[in-house]
């Protein structure tokens, strides 16, 4: 298509088909500066996108050099964007579109400019996925025969051609991208196409790439770094390399699945692979050394940026393949021929480093040393110390070990050379000191990226495998870190002192599990600690004093010291509280975390610890405060929790002091919600430990839970917000306001709003009214009750996960014992609830689990008020529009039916009394099933009930039993009936609901016995004695044996 700049294009023209004019217009004013046109085109651009053949131009203004760059490439950005998620679509593609764009992809072999060239890699990995080999068999025959013809012209003829590097680097980056794309799908199809992409290309490229690494060596220089060529040679080699390795690595995952024969031939293959790289990257590297070195000399290495850019990247290359064989199976790494050659070669390069001027270890692609260069040789010597320990896991001798003077020497080197901070760690905490601080914990996590956290794994393993040459070399250290005398302090006057002493101590708290019983912990913290803390002037000495914190926190922390001693929460307390010269905030914010890390402890005991928690709380409210960064801010918040969490009804003093400044803190947090979640999670730890008393919180509670659940909020906040929620009406006594403070009665609306309409949060839901009802039921019902049984009808039809709807029913069990039938009944009928369940269980519409949870519920309903259930039924009749003597028969159908599946005694209990209540209603149906169903319900109970019983007598029985022995039943309720609320108010009330069940209380023989008197006097007495008479006579003498005792 030859595209001109249409004129007058009339936009907004809604049409099926795109005006590829129209559409050349949009992306001009889409790429213009004019704010007005870029809005008005990027609104036109959307709309066309769903028309057929938009894709199809696209990408057809993208491939033509005569259009202006920024347009060509909106236009492949909108590409990618879009057509790779509609590739399939017939409504905005057709074959022919396909077969054009998958042809147009690879005449960009020659593009100049990146982004278009990078947006095409993309576009062809991802149809390829999709479309090889089936609708694009020839992709790979013809990037390799434009990849062999072009290196065939650039590296035989010796000349220098441009155009033959650009197209080898637009076609390796395109293979690289194919390649990367195979290599993760996990479907069998995928896994197929890879598997011969490998067969084809392994030896291929490996073939390309030793001939132009050997190239490339040989040419290398400090004068050829200079040059075009060697940049594009170095480029050329290095995604030759970045391909290979991503074959490679995908074959080495699987070579325990293949054949034996192709198992033998492709661990060939990977050894030969490896000894080349391992070769390669020792000349590489050496060489590189050399280039920085002598270009720095000569003044030029400004002028070799680009060059040195490409070479440190190639070098990194080659230890992330390494590690990336090591990662995936360290056993058959350690068997690769000269693995250990190459580990030593990376640990040699370490120790090198160390003996060179200080800036030639830096994180910069002119440095000598490259700080990412040592951290692979780091990761990969500490991987590996494995293979070399003295004893292999099977506790027999290992003949290749390390001697002790280099593993000494090894320690020597990581606790003096790369453990000490350095001038860049000191300037930047310095400049800023919370972030600094919060960038050391990232570092920790990401320690595989970063020199010295890596260089403490580092030391930590080497104590693990060598622990008898290690740990006594760290006990000379930290012995001749003190004095003559029993571990006084040898102050660390100067600067570079302090660093040194700073990296000792570092060493010691990480290696801290080999070092219990060999340090005399307690002695040092006395003798040298306790000292060096309270050093008042000295402005080197914050360093030692956050170092301290942390290696206190980390020998309590591991179990290597007993959090018993007082002397522990002196100096962390002292450390926290000190505002001299000689601290800082890294100091006190290092201090609030090591407090978290020792009390979060099994050995901690309060009792040690109360004499600074007035200290502790008021200094810790303060940094929170104080703090600059919510990162900061939440670090001492969780410091926070814990004492709280540990120190229980102990922190009731101190609740004003924490409450406080907590509505501020809310406000100022903004849309810091991990800083706002840990404010919802410090207000409950305090409501967990002073318990009854925390009603008094209602002025911070119910804002707080408000706004955890608002729009903006719930996203973030649901989870936290609900969890103090249901903390505070646990806790509680009342949910009516105290001191005029907002009440937890406020917020029944919320919570009935979340149980109609959020399924996702239902489970904690229901747990929050359920508290409510425990806590006020006829409360609940008085003012809310229309909404209550509108809420839960809307939530136990939506049909959800079965615990949940099983919980909903457990939850309407409480309500209807906990409150009069008067308040209910109405309820019931209006709601449409008792309609729908009766239904469902008639028509048996849902799980045996739910059928049995709805006899429950009426059996409970029955119970509670026999005539209202009848009203119930012949209301729910006219609702269904279904005869009542239906439904009726329905439900006992189903009364009957599911009671084999009820399989605790209390329940079967509860079933047979609601069949006994609902036949004291004299109703026709129920009286016909009293000879057959009813009576065996009843003598199955009475059976379960006697033969517990004749046990437990045989055991000799009791002296004075209580008023109803439960031979059947346990003395507690099941767990899952107190639903975690062990040591809250909310255990005692669910308990006084589990004792003064009706099932508990009553004696089931007398209860039937009343109901069928009953029975007798409501029935039609014919009826009631054609039932008695059809009953079999041996079922009615046990029967009467039972009920009448006769």
């Amino acid at each position: 298509m030859n595209v001109e700049k249409p004129r007058n294009v009339a936009l907004g023209v809604v049409v099926e088909t795109v005006n590829p004019q129209e559409l050349y217009q949009v992306l001009v004013y889409a790429s213009s500066q004019d704010p007005s046109q870029v809005q008005s085109s990027s609104k036109r651009l959307k709309e066309m996108l769903d028309m057929l053949g938009t894709f199809d131009a696209l990408q057809e203004i993208a491939v033509q050099r005569t259009v202006p760059t920024p347009i060509r490439q909106q236009a492949i950005i909108q590409f990618k964007n879009g057509a790779l998620g509609h590739w399939r679509s017939r409504k905005v593609l057709s074959n022919d579109h396909r077969d054009r764009i998958r042809a147009r992809t690879l005449t960009l072999l020659d593009e100049v400019d990146d982004t278009i060239s990078q947006c095409n890699e993309i576009v062809v990995s991802k149809i390829a996925r999709q479309d090889f080999p089936s609708s694009w068999p020839d992709l790979f025959d013809n990037l390799v025969n434009t990849i062999d013809a072009r290196l065939t012209a650039r590296y035989s003829s010796g000349q220098d051609n441009a155009q033959d590097a650009l197209i080898l680097r637009r076609s390796l980056g395109i293979l690289n991208a194919v390649v990367k794309e195979f290599a993760s799908m996990k479907m069998l199809n995928g896994m197929k196409i890879m598997a011969n992409l490998v067969q084809a290309l392994r030896d291929r490229i490996y073939g390309y790439y030793t001939t132009l690494a050997s190239t490339l060596l040989s040419t290398l220089n400090p004068d050829t770094i200079l040059t075009e060529k060697l940049l594009q040679d170095i480029t050329i080699t290095h995604l030759l390399y970045k391909a290979l390795v991503k074959v490679a690595i995908w074959s080495w995952q699987r070579i325990d699945k293949y054949s034996k024969e192709e198992a033998t031939m492709a661990k060939a293959w990977q050894s030969q692979l490896f000894s080349f790289s391992y070769n390669y990257i020792r000349s590489l590297f050496g060489l590189r050394k050399d280039i920085v070195i002598a270009l720095n000399r000569d003044g030029r290495l400004a002028l070799a940026r680009r060059p040195l850019q490409v070479l440190i990247n190639h070098v990194r290359a080659y230890g992330k393949y390494f590690r990336r064989l090591e990662q995936l199976d360290a056993s058959r790494f350690v068997d690769l021929p000269q693995c250990g050659d190459l580990v030593l070669f990376y640990w040699s390069q370490v120790v090198d480093a160390t003996g060179g001027p200080t800036e030639f270890i830096a994180d910069t692609l002119d440095a000598v040393y490259p700080t990412r260069f040592l951290v692979q040789g780091m990761v990969l010597f500490k991987d590996s110390l494995s293979q070399w320990a003295p004893k292999r896991r099977d506790g027999s001798e290992n003949p290749n070990t390390l001697s002790r003077e280099f593993v000494q020497n090894a320690a020597k080197l990581l606790i003096t050379r790369f453990m000490p901070l350095n001038p860049t760690d000191l300037e930047n905490w310095l400049a800023d000191p919370e972030e600094w601080l919060n960038l050391e914990d990232k570092e920790n996590d990401q320690w595989e990226f970063e020199i010295r956290p890596c260089s403490e794994r580092v030391l930590l393993q080497l104590t693990n495998h060598y622990s008898d040459y290690v740990v006594p070399l760290l006990s000379e250290s930290f012995k001749d870190s003190t004095s003559a005398l029993p571990y006084a302090a040898t102050p660390a006057v100067d600067l570079n002192s302090v660093i040194r002493k700073e990296a000792l101590y570092c060493a010691l708290g990480r290696c801290a599990h080999r070092l219990k019983g060999v340090i005399p912990f307690n002695q040092w913290l006395q003798g040298t600690l306790s000292v060096e803390t309270k050093e008042a002037v000295n402005p080197g000495y914050p360093i030692m004093k956050r170092r301290i914190a942390w290696l206190i926190g980390k020998w309590v922390s591991e179990d290597c010291a007993s959090p018993a001693n007082p002397l522990i929460w002196a100096i962390l307390v002292h450390l926290l509280t000190d505002r001299g010269p000689s601290t800082d905030t890294v100091v006190r914010l290092t201090a609030a975390t090591a407090l978290k890390d020792c009390m979060d402890t099994v050995e901690f005991s309060v009792d040690y610890f109360l004499p600074h928690l007035p200290a502790t709380i008021s200094e810790l409210v303060r940094l929170i405060g104080e703090a600059e960064t919510f990162e900061s801010k939440r670090r001492v918040d969780n410091a926070l929790n814990v004492v709280i969490e540990q120190t229980g009804s102990q922190i009731s003093p101190f609740v004003p002091i924490i409450v406080q400044p907590l509505p501020q803190l809310w406000i100022s947090a903004g849309d810091d919600w991990l800083f706002k979640a840990s404010l919802l999670v410090t207000v409950t730890k305090l409501i967990e430990a002073i318990k009854d008393q925390s009603m008094t919180l209602g002025a911070v509670v119910v804002p707080l839970v408000r706004e955890s659940l608002a729009p903006i909020s719930i996203v973030h906040l649901d989870d936290d917000g609900l969890t103090l929620w249901l903390a505070a009406l646990r806790n509680t006594t009342t949910i009516a306001s105290v001191n005029g403070a907002p009440a937890l009665l406020e917020l029944i609306p919320d919570a009935l709003e979340l149980l109609a309409k959020n399924m996702d949060l239902l489970g904690t839901v229901i747990s929050i009214v359920e508290s409510y009802i425990l806590l006020d039921a006829p409360v609940l019902v008085e003012a809310y009750g229309v909404n209550f049984f509108q809420a839960f009808t809307a939530a136990i039809q939506t049909e959800g996960l079965i615990l949940n709807m099983k919980d909903l029913l457990v939850l309407m069990n409480l309500f209807v014992q906990l409150t009069p039938s008067g308040t209910w009944a109405t309820l019931f009928h209006s709601s449409g609830l008792f309609a729908w369940i009766l239904n469902k269980l008639v028509e048996n519409e849902t799980s045996t689990m739910m059928m049995t949870e709805f006899v429950y519920l009426f059996s409970r309903i029955v119970m509670a008020d026999p005539q209202a259930f009848l009203q119930l039924i012949s209301a729910a009749a006219v609702q269904l529009n279904q005869k009542e003597s239906y439904l009726v028969e329905g439900l006992l159908d189903q009364w009957w039916g599911k009671f084999d599946n009820m399989g605790e005694p209390r329940h079967r209990k509860l079933t047979a009394m609601g069949i006994a209540s609902f036949l004291s209603t004299g109703r026709k149906e129920v009286l016909e099933r009293l000879p057959t169903e009813i009576f065996n319900l009843w003598l199955d109970v009475f059976g379960e009930m006697k033969e517990a019983q004749s046990i437990s007598n045989d055991a000799g029985g009791e002296d004075s039993p209580p008023p109803l022995r439960r031979y059947w039943d346990v003395d507690e309720a099941p767990s899952w009936f107190y639903q975690n609320t062990e040591g809250t108010p909310e255990y005692g009330r669910r308990k006084a609901v589990y004792e003064r069940d009706p099932v508990r209380t009553i004696h089931l023989s007398s209860f039937v016995a009343e109901k069928l008197q009953e029975a007798e006097r409501n029935a039609d007495p014919k009826l009631f004695q054609n039932a008695i008479a059809k009953a079999d006579p041996a079922v009615f003498r046990q029967i009467q044996a039972e009920v009448f005792k006769q």
